[in-house]
Order: C-alpha cells, then structure tokens, then sequence
C-alpha cells in the first residue's frame, strides 16, 4: 500500500481550539517532608510541550504540514513558551492567536519522578470570555479556515470553543466548503453538526449516548447514535482494541487493532490521531490509508514519555516494518522509486551519497571507488549507464556485460544500497532528482568538471575525489582479453 506521506508538504491545516501549555517537572524523591506528611522532589529537569489544541498543531507540523493556529491565551511567559514550542516542530503560524491581559494562558504542570506522576497543577481560567476578545477570535479563526483546506476544532472544554464560537465556524465551514474535524469533550454532539469526522474516544462516546461501546457491536450502536445528533462520520479510538470508524453514510465501519507495541504514556495521543486524521483529508487519501497512518502514529507517541509527537521519519520508520520501501539491499530500482527512498532516509538524518559510472567488467578500482564512496556516506545510490549510453561513450563494441548484468554485480558490493540506471549520457538529470549529500567521483575530474556538482553544493552538500588505483580499467581488461 501506498501512504504518499510526501503530498503531506503541500497541504495546510487549521487548528483551532484549546491551546494548553504541559509543564514537566522531572525529579527524585528520597525523603518526606518535615514540614508535612509529604514527598520532597529534587528537581533536575524542567520542560514545556504544546498540549491540548497546540499538540494537535505540533504533531502536523511533525509530519510536514503547514499549520494554522487559532485559539485564546493570556499575555504571559507561558503563552511565549506555548508558541515557541509549536513552532519548534515545524512550520506553525500563529496569527490567528488572540491573547489578553485579563486572561492566563491554560497551563498544565505536571510533577513527575521515576516516570510516575505524583501531582499535578492547572492554571486556567473557566470564566466566559470578554464578548470583544470573543469577537476578535472569531475574525481570526475565520482567517485561518480560509487558509487551509482542513480545519480542526479541538474542544477541551477550557472555553475557546463557546456555543456561539462553534455556531459561526460551523456556519463558514459550511458556506466555504470547508472539511472539519472535531475532537470533542461536550457530551451534546448535537452543537458540532456539520463537521466531517467527530473523534470521541471509548469515554466520550459512551457518556455522549449513555450507551456502552465495548464491543464492536456495542460501538455500532453509539456511534450509530450518535451520528443521528451530529450527523458525522465517527472515529472511535478504542485503546488497546485499536480504533473504529463509522461513516456518515452508513455503510460498514472499518475496524483497525492497534500498532502500539508498548504503551508507556497515553497523554496526548489523541491529539496525534487527530491531527494525521486532518493531514490525511487534506492529502486526499482514503480512509483506510488515514486510519493505519493515524493507527501508527498514535503507537509511536504513546511509547514517549509525556504528551509527545510522532515526526513524519517516525511514521515512515512505522510503516517500514509492515510494508518496507523497496532498497536499501541494493536492489535495483526505478529513479521514481529511488528518489522516493532519498527522502525518506533524508527525514531519518540520514546522509545520502551518489557514484556514477559505466562499470563495465568490475575491477579493483571500481571496488575502492566504490568501498570510499560508501565510508563517506550513510547510504550510496550508484548510477549505471544504461547498454545505449554505454555505447554512445565506448563505442559500438562496449559493454562487455549488458545493464542487467553490471546492475547485478554493483548490487553485490558491500555498502552500495540502491543501483539505478539511467538512459542520458551524464547523470545529470538523476543528480538533479536525487540532490544526494554526497557525490563522488574519480581524481582524474576537478570539482568543477564532476557533473552536477553545482547542484550538490547548492543543497549544501559536498562532492568528494576518491584517488584511483593506477593501472586499472576496463578498456585494459577488454584489450588484455582479445590479445
């Protein structure tokens, strides 16, 4: 199956919601206090995350996308920490965030030793929001709809999303066309008709319908209910028993056990089901591809300590162990299907080399080409003249061996992970596709005569000379063998 996380660049996503800012406190706790019967922490580590609507934000911008955000925030340092550190995952605009003196921003602090919470604090203000700053939001979520062309309205019941907040958005979602997907905390799911996709979890379903959902039967009949009141399709997070979803137009749910492996924090994760759920409406994949990305996804972070995102070489990393990329083992691939790979192991910091050459009748100087070319990269993608190049540059006699064959021998050199070959007399075009880290050639080139090195050093790569063993070549050999 394809998953075209790479369509995930170009899309563009609003959040809009409850933003949180999650506060750790990390320490040890060794004795009780003398002052009351309670636990002394000494604290060794501090850190702030985006919670609520802000990881719903932070987890699309993980995965590449282009984010919108508005909400409601005090004038406060920890409203800086919370758009700092959205936008430390990627491409965030916060325009759309309207803050006011008279307001904190929503604050979670959370005291933790040895990987268990002992207490936590919320500083929030759950008094109804001054009628003008109300208004202003509006004016901003508003724009950041109109930005994007999936919008998600996540409700934490902290206030954000006031009934005539949800009126309005609801009423332009509608006259602009606009698909929204609601993470909901109100038990009438009545006020968020019009979304597209509700995503309640096993709790919120169950206390919505007052039915229980614990089996797949059980959870057809909530949903079902449900979806008289809101008129959505249901994605039920169901945890360990995976997620369910339930389309609008009654036609048969899709069950998906979940891909979590270890589950060592569930603080967050819907918020990442909900955000790849968005980036994957927005890319226009089906709903299958979207729930096994979201499926793993969600595994990823709860395998995190403490609200946590899933990055997009994370997800693709997921994937990989139930549906690898072809390479990788030096096989030979199509230039699509390399350049695809090229990506991928460029998201996971991998650095990504490229050697060219006819390699015609493989010898030692190939081999220590090839052996350098290797060391200096994590993965080498090695280019072969196709038969028709080959001759164009050798003559009608060369290759001694046809592509299929050298293609073969190059696959079996320890280090080379991909083997492509192309129809052009240079690689040039292939330089351009690949934009490898690392483009090695033979000694007897300048840098400046190596092709495709402007390219290389553009991208802010380097091209490398490898000394070349005297004495060998393949037009030695084939004269060797007809004397």
């Amino acid at each position: 199956m394809q998953h075209h996380l790479d369509q995930f660049s170009e899309c563009h996503v609003a959040v809009i919601g409850d933003l949180m800012l999650d506060h750790y406190i990390h320490g040890e706790v060794s004795r009780i206090s003398p002052e009351a019967p309670v636990p002394v922490l000494r604290s060794n580590l501090e850190l702030s995350v985006p919670g609520g609507a802000a990881n719903v934000a932070a987890n699309l911008a993980a995965l590449g996308l282009h984010v919108h955000v508005a909400g409601l925030t005090g004038q406060d340092r920890a409203r800086d920490l919370l758009i700092r550190s959205m936008q430390s995952h990627g491409n965030v605009n916060c325009t759309g965030i309207v803050d006011t003196p008279s307001r904190q921003t929503t604050q979670k602090v959370r005291i933790v030793t040895s990987q268990q919470q002992i207490v936590r604090i919320d500083h929030e203000d759950l008094d109804p929001w001054d009628a003008a700053v109300e208004r202003r939001f509006i004016s901003g979520a508003r724009a950041v709809m109109d930005s994007s062309q999936v919008v998600v309205l996540s409700d934490y019941g902290k206030g954000a999303l006031s009934e005539l907040v949800l009126k309005e958005l609801l009423r332009h979602a509608l006259a602009t066309g606009k698909r929204l997907v609601v993470d909901p905390k109100r038990r009438d799911f009545s006020a968020y008709r019009g979304a597209s996709i509700v995503t309640p979890n096993r709790k919120e379903l169950s206390e919505a319908t007052g039915l229980a959902c614990d089996t797949d039967e059980e959870a057809a009949i909530a949903a079902a209910k449900a979806q008289q009141a809101c008129g959505a399709g249901i994605l039920l997070t169901r945890s360990e028993k995976g997620m369910s979803f339930f389309p609008a137009d009654g036609k048969r749910p899709i069950h998906l056990p979940t891909a979590a492996k270890e589950v060592f924090d569930v603080s967050g994760a819907g918020d990442t089901v909900v955000a790849v759920m968005a980036a994957s409406l927005a890319a226009n994949l089906p709903m299958e591809t979207a729930m096994k990305l979201a499926n793993h996804a969600a595994g990823i972070v709860v395998s995190k300590s403490g609200t946590a995102v899933a990055t997009l070489a994370e997800l693709e990393g997921s994937l990989a162990t139930e549906t690898p990329l072809p390479g990788g083992n030096g096989e030979l691939l199509k230039l699509e299907d390399a350049v695809k790979l090229r990506r991928m192991w460029g998201r996971q910091k991998l650095t990504v080399g490229f050697a060219n050459g006819c390699f015609d009748l493989l010898h030692p100087g190939h081999v220590t080409l090839i052996k350098e070319a290797a060391a200096s990269c994590d993965r080498l993608i090695v280019g072969l003249n196709s038969d028709a190049s080959v001759r164009r540059l050798k003559g009608p006699t060369r290759p001694v061996q046809d592509e299929t064959a050298r293609a073969s021998v190059m696959s079996g050199v320890k280090g080379v992970a991909t083997v492509i070959v192309f129809e052009e007399d240079t690689p040039f075009e292939v330089i351009t596709a690949l934009k490898p880290d690392v483009l090695i050639k033979g000694s007897d080139y300048t840098e400046d005569q190596v092709v495709g090195s402007h390219i290389v050093r553009s991208e802010g790569g380097r091209v490398l000379l490898v000394d070349l063993m005297a004495g060998h070549s393949t037009s030695r050999l084939v004269e060797a063998a007809q004397a």
